[in-house]
């Protein structure tokens, strides 16, 4: 085998570990002549098991693995088998894939796994030289000794000369081989793909006759398509008609669609407003709670308030479920809702009315009231002068108007006496002033959002002043 054939197992191998006394090579000679062939000679010792991949390769010394080959030859089988006894081997290296140089080389056995079983001695590929041979022979027999070296020496030229020839035909016949396998793989693909086109060619044929079968069925057909497609054309046109008539449907249903989308649109907007005004109340709420703890006082009073807010707050909770899962109903609870806001319109107007009333009739009592402390302290001839007339406007009168005219009652020794507006209950004049108002006060009732101020038994009016400002 040559070099051209596949290459042999190989292995990264550390030189230590690997076992040289397997394979012993015989009649290795220190030279070899370049240009002839090499025959290498070992023995195969009951060391090793000979296998199908070993190999023969030539070295350069100084190699550290096995990739390091220069050539290699596989190496033969034994014929009689291997068994405990050496059996002598030998491979014949070709002078064409010899090394030309005249380095030191040595043969090597490797076995399938890329191991080194067997080392030789070095050699060199050169011609052996006088200085390697030391011979004593006579004058006659040197002058016989020249002869034979210049015919020696032209035979040597002759068989160069030759050798020469011969490795130029040996690269021309390797380079036509290479042609010729060349062409017989192209004549391999070339018969491959005319099988090929033949099978195709019988598929088309089949193929032909099928479509030929397939076109008189399809003639068949486009007779009975024709009639069929004239029986279509008269349903077409009475079909068009009442496509007519079922577009212009549709377009009033698009039309009723995008009202009924809009209206949507517009209850979502209006459920988010009232999901916002809810935020804002459970805020009021929240900050109506502070203020509570601000006001100790008052903590009756605000408590029912808050009670108040809570119910308006679980009625809104309750309405804005109820507008969520009934959404086909809210157009008319709207409408409902639109008037009962009229109402409470109306109804505010008024509450604000008698609020401002109540501001102006609670302004000329405190006034009145400073009055009164003033006149506590002025002397009795004082007391006598003129006093002015109650104000105009006032619903429930001047209390104090009363204490400031019997003033003269005073000297006779009557004690002067306060009155509430709303309860007519009589205070003795040693009470302080603030008692006064925190009794009038207690009477009323405060919107947390604007400060308006309502009685106590004008509740209804009050809830419903709160009940607009949730549905602002």
């Amino acid at each position: 085998m040559d070099e051209t054939s596949d290459e042999p197992p190989t292995s990264a191998v550390i030189l230590d570990n690997c076992h040289f006394s397997q394979v012993v090579f015989n009649n290795v000679e220190k030279f070899y002549v370049p240009g002839g062939d090499v025959t290498c000679y070992y023995t195969l010792t009951h060391n090793i098991v000979p296998r199908g991949k070993d190999w023969v390769g030539i070295f350069r010394v100084g190699w550290k693995t096995t990739r390091e080959y220069y050539t290699f030859m596989w190496a033969p089988q034994p014929r009689d088998g291997h068994g405990e006894t050496a059996v002598q081997q030998q491979i014949q290296f070709k002078a064409y894939y010899l090394p030309k140089d005249d380095e030191y080389y040595q043969f090597c056995y490797i076995d399938q796994d890329g191991m080194v079983r067997g080392a030789s001695v070095p050699f060199q590929f050169r011609a052996e030289t006088e200085d390697d041979i030391l011979v004593v022979t006579k004058q006659g027999e040197v002058e016989e000794i020249e002869l034979q070296n210049k015919n020696l020496l032209k035979e040597k030229e002759e068989l160069q000369a030759s050798c020469a020839g011969l490795q130029k035909q040996n690269t021309n016949l390797q380079e036509e081989l290479k042609k010729t396998q060349e062409l017989q793989n192209a004549l391999e693909s070339l018969r491959s793909s005319t099988e090929k086109l033949e099978l195709e060619l019988n598929s088309l044929k089949t193929e032909n006759k099928h479509l030929k079968e397939l076109d008189e069925r399809r003639e068949r057909e486009l007779h009975q398509f024709k009639e069929q497609i004239e029986k279509v054309t008269s349903e077409k046109e009475s079909l068009a008609t009442r496509l007519k008539t079922a577009l212009d449907h549709v377009d009033q249903l698009q039309s009723r669609v995008s009202n009924y989308e809009k209206e949507m649109e517009n209850l979502v907007h209006k459920d988010r407003e009232k999901t916002e005004q809810l935020d804002s109340l459970k805020e009021e709420n929240r900050q109506l709670c502070m203020s509570i703890t601000q006001k100790e006082e008052q903590k009756k009073e605000i408590g029912q308030c808050l009670e108040n807010l809570k119910r308006t707050e679980s009625s809104l909770s309750s309405r804005l479920q109820n507008e969520q899962q009934q959404n086909s109903d809210l157009t008319k609870e709207l409408e409902e809702q639109r008037h009962l806001l009229q109402i409470l319109q109306a109804k505010t107007k008024e509450s604000d009315e008698e609020n401002q009333k109540l501001r102006k009739e609670n302004d000329t009592l405190l006034k009145h009231l400073y009055q009164t402390r003033d006149v506590s302290s002025i002397s009795v001839s004082q007391a006598q002068a003129p006093i002015p007339a109650p104000e105009a406007g006032l619903v429930f009168g001047n209390p104090y108007y009363a204490a400031g005219a019997n003033l003269e009652a005073r000297d006779a020794g009557m004690a002067s006496m306060r009155k509430c507006p709303i309860c007519d209950d009589v205070f003795p004049d040693d009470i302080d002033l603030s008692e006064c108002e925190a009794h009038v006060q207690s009477h009323l009732l405060e919107c947390p959002i604007c400060s308006e101020t309502f009685e106590k038994s004008n509740r209804q009016v009050y809830e419903d002043h709160m009940f607009c400002h949730g549905l602002e």
